[in-house]
């Protein structure tokens, strides 16, 4: 989901690095359709958040949204204050919804607020609310696939790197990082990282430098359900080469469709994917720097990688 951006305020001047609370995996995401066998994964990744001093209660965190959101039963249950109507722009269209005054939004030991959150159905976000960039812009998150935990940390403060890592700088738009050293079958693409969406997703430019007009064998139509509860038609196929930098990964399945942020991002006219969780799980960690626009990869041992390899330059 896309919508709009604000500052996050630290809690403290000098603060320890916050373990935010062990996230869960998701199994609410509604994929109608064909089914294929990726789909079935659910990795969307959830963490403990304090709304106004109240809670925890369950979020959502979603690189790919610029702004956090509640759930409307959220804000009927703490009687949160009624803000105007804003229009939510999500990954099958926009939606007019209301809004509530929060005063913070606590994760570990940072704080974030006042903001003025839009409120969206708890049947389709599936969670008490959602994270987004907005919480995160001086912020380094760090997402471990394995232990399913998330770390949220002032990104002034030095990166230590564990294990084996592979770093790629990306460019920073409307807050969003932006990984140009990426390629799906060899072709130049642009991807945005998007920890909320439970499937990778490819513009229709991809899709026409991959097959022109045609449609291959092989791809088969799906809908997707967005958080605003809007369908998506997309049409999905697997790819045998993915590359992020000096990765290679293969039996990627993208879903193609030209879905309203890649507008929100310039990119709908090159070639240019959303990489969702079913992409990133095949990592044991992901840094997100926004303040440094830096992203970086770690990698399973050698006996967990599937489907993965590494190009030394």
């Amino acid at each position: 989901m896309i919508i709009l951006a604000l500052l996050l305020a630290n809690a403290s001047v000098t603060p320890p690095t916050p373990l935010v609370a062990p996230a869960v995996i998701d199994n609410s995401l509604e994929i109608t359709g064909d089914a294929l066998a990726a789909e079935q994964l659910k990795r969307r990744m959830f963490i403990e958040v304090k709304v106004n001093d109240s809670g925890p209660h369950r979020f959502l965190v979603d690189s790919g949204a610029d702004r956090s959101v509640v759930s409307d039963g959220l804000a009927a249950l703490l009687k949160l204050p009624a803000g105007e109507s804003v229009r939510v722009q999500g990954m099958a269209g926009h939606r007019d919804v209301g809004t509530y005054e929060v005063a913070t939004l606590t994760l570990g030991t940072s704080e974030v607020g006042p903001i003025t959150a839009p409120a969206l159905s708890s049947r389709h976000l599936g969670a008490d609310g959602l994270i987004g960039i907005d919480a995160l812009a001086d912020q380094r998150l760090m997402l471990d696939f394995d232990k399913r935990t998330i770390t949220v940390q002032d990104s002034r403060r030095p990166y230590v790197a564990i294990g084996n890592e592979i770093l790629v700088t990306a460019r920073r738009r409307k807050g969003q990082l932006i990984i140009t050293q990426a390629t799906v079958e060899h072709r130049d693409v642009s991807a945005v990282i998007d920890t909320g969406s439970e499937i990778t997703l490819g513009n229709n430019a991809l899709r026409r430098r991959l097959f022109g007009t045609s449609k291959p064998e092989g791809m088969q139509e799906i809908e997707l359900v967005s958080v605003t509860g809007q369908v998506l038609k997309a049409e999905a196929m697997r790819m045998d080469h993915v590359q992020i930098g000096g990765l290679v990964l293969g039996n990627v399945v993208i879903a193609f469709a030209e879905a309203p942020p890649f507008a929100l991002f310039g990119l709908t006219d090159r070639p240019a994917i959303f990489l969702g969780s079913d992409l990133l799980s095949s990592f044991r960690r992901i840094s997100l720097d926004f303040r440094n626009r830096k992203v970086r990869f770690s990698l399973r041992s050698n006996s967990q990688q599937r489907d993965l390899t590494i190009n030394r330059y």
